[in-house]
């Protein structure tokens, strides 16, 4: 059986990594990269460090406007398609690539699998919002990794397909987590020690277009006197300088990590302060206070459990947060056991088209 599986950002090398390695105990898996994220630390170091196996198609779509980088995708994956002829398509959560992928496999009839299906953040203005709906309209097997996630697209009339395995996320923290404590050296280059810093993730388009939004996150993290270490992508630092910003000293900006650094900063540090979804994420898993700069989010879960607050890009609330935010309540079992992948594998196994 022959699965060709769609990847282009950073959080679908990471899901891949959970995955790729056993499916290929089962399956003949082919890996495509759109080139959705193209520099070498967001995407070569992943494959590297991760071990994951080498994309068969390397499509260097780059960057772009939406439309001009969907289209460039579907166009390219629909020539690979035609060419290998797979049994699957599988695609990953919520970006370019996703919808890229799921649009050219139904349109030449090839079912789709959706990982991480059923998520909603219902704020449509969204892209991914966007990408992750469609997908999950013309997918066959959608694999969530939640309750919600399932109820969500009951909700949508979406019940065929639908398996709730847990979270990819969850089999790879549980098996890097230790690994990165072995091969990473982030704390000693940065001269840090557990638990003595705060950890600061900023990449989202809704926080780093808007000037007002990002001046006011900016403001709380230098207001709140913590020692704050920001990965920044070169991107978002180009806006901070644009916009005329300076950060205090107390916050330390540095060039975007692999995933084995950032596990191991996140694991390391007090709190985490994110408008990532996968890092909100990652936060619950290592039991790391997390403080969410945006409007709303899919992993309402951890918001609901107590260990994720929702913060806008309000620059008082961001402050109090950092101060004050300490939950005591004791993490429930809401993303499965670890084992999401073996479950995706029998449940491929028995699908009938």
């Amino acid at each position: 059986m022959k699965i060709i599986t769609i990847l282009g950002a950073r959080p679908q090398f990471i899901k891949a990594a959970a995955v790729s390695n056993l499916f290929r105990q089962h399956f003949d898996e082919l890996l495509v990269h759109t080139g959705q994220h193209y520099d070498a630390n967001m995407s070569d170091v992943f494959f590297e460090e991760l071990n994951i196996p080498k994309p068969a198609y390397h499509l260097n779509i780059g960057s772009g406007n939406h439309g001009a980088q969907t289209g460039a995708m579907l166009t390219e994956i629909e020539k690979v398609l035609l060419t290998e002829q797979p049994d699957f398509v599988m695609v990953y959560g919520d970006t370019n690539s996703t919808i890229a992928g799921s649009l050219a496999a139904s349109k030449l009839l090839i079912p789709v699998i959706h990982v991480e299906a059923g998520l909603r953040s219902f704020n449509k203005a969204m892209p991914e919002e966007q990408n992750r709906i469609l997908t999950d309209h013309i997918s066959d097997l959608l694999f969530v990794p939640t309750q919600t996630a399932v109820d969500n697209l009951k909700n949508e009339g979406i019940q065929k397909g639908v398996f709730n395995v847990g979270d990819v996320m969850y089999d790879g923290i549980l098996h890097f987590t230790e690994i990165a404590k072995a091969k990473s050296t982030i704390l000693n280059t940065l001269e840090l020690t557990e638990n003595d810093f705060l950890l600061c993730t900023i990449h989202r388009a809704e926080n780093t277009n808007d000037p007002i939004r990002l001046k006011a996150i900016c403001a709380a993290l230098t207001a709140s006197g913590e020692k704050i270490i920001l990965p920044l992508h070169p991107r978002t630092q180009k806006y901070i300088a644009d916009y005329g910003i300076e950060l205090g000293a107390n916050v330390k900006v540095i060039e975007p990590v692999g995933y084995l650094d950032m596990v191991r900063l996140e694991s390391a540090c007090k709190k985490i302060v994110t408008d990532s979804g996968g890092v909100q994420k990652e936060a619950f898993f290592l039991a790391k206070p997390c403080i969410t700069m945006r409007d709303e989010t899919e992993w309402v879960e951890t918001v609901n459990n107590g260990w994720n607050v929702i913060v806008g890009a309000d620059e008082a609330k961001i402050k109090d947060a950092i101060l004050n935010f300490n939950p005591t309540r004791e993490r429930l079992d809401y993303f499965g056991k670890g084992n999401a992948a073996e479950l995706m594998v029998d449940l491929i196994k028995n699908h009938k088209k």
